[in-house]
């Protein structure tokens, strides 16, 4: 993948993965608790983010991240960025918030707030040079949940699965209505697993309405 590892961030993947399993027998965090599948489930799909250049010192933000993925394994892979890790559970940003201490990483921080009010707030709306998620909802829905907390010139990259094509097509439109343009989208595998996905990229060419985002529960119907 591109990716190298020394012998310090490969021991801080698997420390984490450690407290990943061990704090998962109290805490519902993962469905993925063997050491095979945790890196190839978790660090190579999380590491396939990296595929998509990502300017140094990036601010960038994990919008639901609930176990960290991909933003923790993209941190110790590039500890230059500053990272934000965005959920609506306090409990898993709990446990975020400890990982985040023992494994000594820098400019990284937890944020507590839905995604929808995050965009709302001025400081956060427009802050951030590119959003990272992964497997969060339908593209419509992640769209307007993402793009306002990203900055004009800044990017999105959606974590989609192989057979989501057609639900990035019928994304088209309202993501333009959110000042958002596909640049493209990256078929990419997974090694080892030899899993499918698609990165979907949205660039943000221009400010996004101030009528959005709307409440979630018009965003779910996803109809502008």
């Amino acid at each position: 993948m591109g990716i190298k590892l020394d012998e310090a961030r490969t021991n801080m993947l698997d420390q984490f993965a450690r407290m990943l399993v061990d704090t998962n027998q109290t805490l519902n965090l993962t469905r993925i608790t063997e050491p095979e599948q945790i890196i190839t489930g978790h660090y190579f799909d999380s590491f396939t983010c990296l595929a998509i250049p990502i300017r140094r010192e990036a601010r960038v933000i994990d919008i639901g991240s609930g176990a960290g993925f991909p933003g923790i394994p993209m941190k110790i892979v590039r500890p230059d960025l500053d990272l934000t890790l965005l959920d609506s559970s306090r409990k898993k940003l709990g446990f975020l918030d400890g990982a985040i201490e023992r494994l000594g990483l820098d400019n990284i921080q937890t944020l507590h707030i839905r995604a929808e009010d995050a965009g709302r707030d001025g400081q956060y709306r427009e802050a951030y040079d590119v959003a990272v998620t992964r497997a969060l909802a339908d593209m419509k829905i992640l769209a307007e949940l993402c793009l306002p907390l990203i900055k004009v010139g800044g990017m999105l990259i959606a974590q989609k699965s192989d057979s989501a094509i057609e639900e990035i097509e019928a994304a088209r439109a309202h993501i333009g209505q959110l000042g958002g343009r596909i640049e493209k989208v990256k078929a990419v595998i997974i090694p080892k697993d030899f899993v499918a996905r698609r990165l979907v990229v949205v660039t943000k060419i221009r400010p996004t309405p101030s009528g959005f985002p709307r409440a979630f529960s018009r965003i779910k119907k996803s109809k502008p």
